[in-house]
């Protein structure tokens, strides 16, 4: 911890007055900073921390709320403090508007210009002209050599299938890329910042589907962040995969009764 608030002073031109662990998840290690002159920041770890400011970045610039960044080298992430005071539950409607304000920024084409990492699982982005083919490759298949046969050969067959299941060329959002309750901060009813990005562009209904992992999000939130078009439950269903094929791979074989479930619903 100390290590890690050193890094981040050092970063800043500071000294250290104090230094509070945060709780950071299984993949990064957080401290809040406190420095002698009064400045303030949050200090992180990451896979990739000039990569994750870069996405804060966009995500700001797209008019969405997220922490400035004050600072990154190859090992940490410096930000600003945002206030964290609520919960989810009292900005769905606000949370609808953001997301539609961060889908609302597009791209020319699907993907990132850099890969990115889930830990020790990799997120491939490299640019691609049409999203079945995105989605199939960089999301489906290539997580089908970690799953064992039975699950690989369901999960090829769904790759293939996708031209006939998803636009071949969908608005390409600005998509937070791990958007989850965790992940967002809220104070007074409102989202104060997105945080732990994993960006990339592509089609919104994906921030959607993982919003809908572990989080039951109301109409309040539907109403205020548009309509969804038809035939959206199956394409939630294959943007769920994605994620739940990264916790089977990050956390073991208790997920793979959901990634089962979900490529029985796709008829796979």
């Amino acid at each position: 911890m100390n290590d890690l608030g050193e890094r981040g002073a050092a970063l800043l031109g500071g000294t250290i007055a104090d230094v509070t662990g945060l709780g950071g998840g299984s993949l990064s290690q957080i401290v809040r900073l406190r420095l002698t002159d009064g400045r303030e920041a949050i200090v992180k770890t990451g896979p990739a921390p000039r990569a994750e400011a870069a996405m804060l970045q966009a995500i700001g610039a797209a008019g969405v709320p997220a922490p400035d960044v004050l600072a990154a080298d190859d090992a940490v992430l410096v930000l600003s403090v945002v206030e964290d005071s609520g919960s989810v539950s009292s900005a769905w409607s606000d949370l609808g508007h953001v997301l539609a304000t961060l889908h609302a920024a597009q791209g020319s084409r699907y993907g990132w210009d850099c890969d990115y990492a889930f830990g020790p699982v990799a997120i491939v982005n490299a640019w691609t002209d049409t999203w079945p083919a995105f989605w199939g490759e960089h999301r489906i298949v290539n997580n089908a050599r970690f799953v064992g046969n039975g699950l690989a050969k369901r999960l090829e067959a769904l790759a293939s299938d996708l031209p006939n299941r998803l636009p071949k060329h969908p608005p390409p959002s600005l998509l937070h890329g791990d958007l989850w309750g965790g992940n967002m901060l809220v104070a007074q009813g409102r989202v104060s910042g997105l945080i732990d990005p994993a960006c990339y562009y592509g089609d919104g209904l994906v921030d959607v589907a993982m919003l809908q992992m572990f989080d039951h999000p109301p109409s309040a939130f539907f109403s205020a962040y548009g309509k969804t078009e038809a035939g959206h439950r199956e394409r939630l269903l294959i943007y769920r995969l994605w994620p739940a094929l990264v916790h089977l791979r990050l956390f073991g074989s208790g997920y793979r009764p959901l990634v089962e479930r979900l490529l029985s619903e796709l008829g796979v």
